[in-house]
């Protein structure tokens, strides 16, 4: 392998600065979250009643921008309840769980380049509290650690929605942190590093969104299936769990619970940004007539204003998609998007290797249309035997047998699957059609007459 087409990982720019420095860092990206948050959910209520055509929140503060505050207040003051039959420990520690990891990620994003291209209080910086040469693992780890806080709360709430709503949260972060990582492994593949600063940098000709569109794509559902998002908001669904795992919470406990899941949306958006969306890079536009665009402190305006550009989709889906069946959510995962994943993190390595043996460029692409085509024919092939397959079996069954199944059979009520029908329910006869009922002898021919004398 060539080592010239892998990027440099070089990070002797970090763990230079010195303490004052390094806790003031910390304190903005802190701050930072804590912001996007509040501006995050007031965006989300208006952009919602927007499309909905109506007013939104308008009563705290100028056209209502201070409602995140005025319900942060409100969930504070509220009565803190424990439920008597939780676990006391892991009930109190669960949102604890859950928020505190949120808040890690963001230790590893570049908001600007990584050599000293600010000055703060006198003292050159780089744009970033610190970097790792395995800094996507460690966002990994910090993301599945949070999940944990979600189990926790709804087996220890000693409840049973709050236990469904665990097990939910347990089994699509499962299903969809595996398309999630194979969707990394193809930007390690291409970047030759997992450094966020030097994946940035490998972005500085095209941006992966570019070379990488079906990773991007993959990894757009992934993060609104990790965050627990509309449409894919199945642990706290409150059509059938009333609230999913945080049934049982309320106060500061249940705040947590809702910061950690508008951190998370944050998060997973500078992720994309940085590894899909070039990171701090200004458009093309902007960046080809404009030299300084990413100097100073200009890059930290581009990093925002895609993060903003995210979290709008956000927004966007849940106004907009209805709330998914959950075996659907969970063939979506096993079924599409891990597949796809594999297949495609199969042809980026298949690219990346004729790359670095110098194979022309012509012929790399003709590799590629060529799998592509035969997945296209063999997936067509599959459906055509498995269309045929289905109407052979409708053609040979009654379709009202094949329709009707016992909601009983298994010992407690299950609804129908796609394509069954319940069973006929008996119901009351029109009181007008009734027939009379006698208790006497069968034959009430004689009733009302005289009958051996006696009437």
């Amino acid at each position: 392998m060539n080592p010239a087409l892998l990027a440099a990982e070089d990070l002797s720019m970090f763990g230079r600065d010195p303490w004052w420095l390094v806790v003031l860092k910390a304190v903005f990206c802190f701050a930072f979250l804590m912001v996007t948050v509040l501006v995050s959910i007031v965006m989300e209520r208006k952009v919602v009643a927007w499309m909905q055509l109506r007013i939104g929140p308008n009563r705290h503060g100028p056209w209502g921008l201070l409602q995140s505050l005025a319900d942060g207040v409100k969930l504070m003051l509220k009565e803190d309840v424990v439920v008597k039959r939780a676990d006391k420990v892991v009930y109190v520690l669960a949102p604890i769980v859950a928020a505190v990891p949120a808040f890690m990620a963001i230790a590893v994003i570049p908001f600007g380049p990584a050599g000293n291209e600010v000055s703060i209080l006198g003292q050159r910086t780089t744009m970033q509290l610190t970097d790792l040469p395995i800094a996507m693992l460690y966002i990994l780890a910090v993301a599945s650690v949070g999940i944990y806080g979600i189990v926790l709360a709804g087996w220890s709430s000693g409840s049973t929605y709050p236990l469904l709503g665990g097990l939910r949260a347990c089994a699509q972060m499962i299903s969809y942190e595996i398309a999630m990582g194979a969707a990394f492994a193809s930007v390690f593949l291409y970047s030759g590093s997992m450094s966020t600063s030097a994946i940035v940098d490998a972005q500085a000709d095209r941006w992966f969104v570019v070379l990488l569109p079906v990773s991007f794509l993959i990894y757009m559902v992934t993060m609104v299936g990790e965050t627990n998002r509309a449409p894919f908001d199945m642990p706290e669904s409150e059509g059938d769990l009333v609230g999913g795992f945080n049934t049982e919470y309320s106060s500061i406990k249940f705040a947590m619970f809702m910061l950690a899941e508008y951190i998370n949306m944050v998060t997973v958006s500078v992720v994309s940004v940085t590894l899909f969306l070039g990171g701090w890079r200004a458009p093309y536009p902007i960046s080809g007539l404009w030299e300084g665009a990413n100097h100073g402190w200009w890059p930290m305006l581009w990093f925002v204003g895609k993060v903003v550009a995210l979290l709008f989709l956000f927004v966007w889906l849940r106004g907009t998609l209805p709330r998914v069946r959950y075996d659907q959510l969970m063939k979506l995962g096993w079924k599409v998007l891990i597949p796809v994943s594999v297949v495609w993190l199969m042809l980026v390595a298949t690219v990346r290797a004729l790359r670095n043996e110098n194979v022309a460029f012509q012929s790399i692409v003709l590799y590629v249309a060529a799998a592509v085509l035969a997945v296209l024919l063999l997936s067509f092939v599959a459906d055509m035997f498995r269309e045929r397959r289905a109407e052979a079996e409708e053609g040979s069954g009654d379709d009202a047998e094949a329709g009707r199944f016992d909601p009983m059979a298994g010992g407690f009520p299950v609804p129908p699957l796609p394509g069954q029908t319940l069973p006929p329910v008996p119901r009351r006869r029109p009181r007008g059609e009734r027939e009379l009922i006698a208790s006497g002898p069968a034959d009430t021919a004689g009733d009302g007459k005289e009958t051996d004398g006696v009437y």
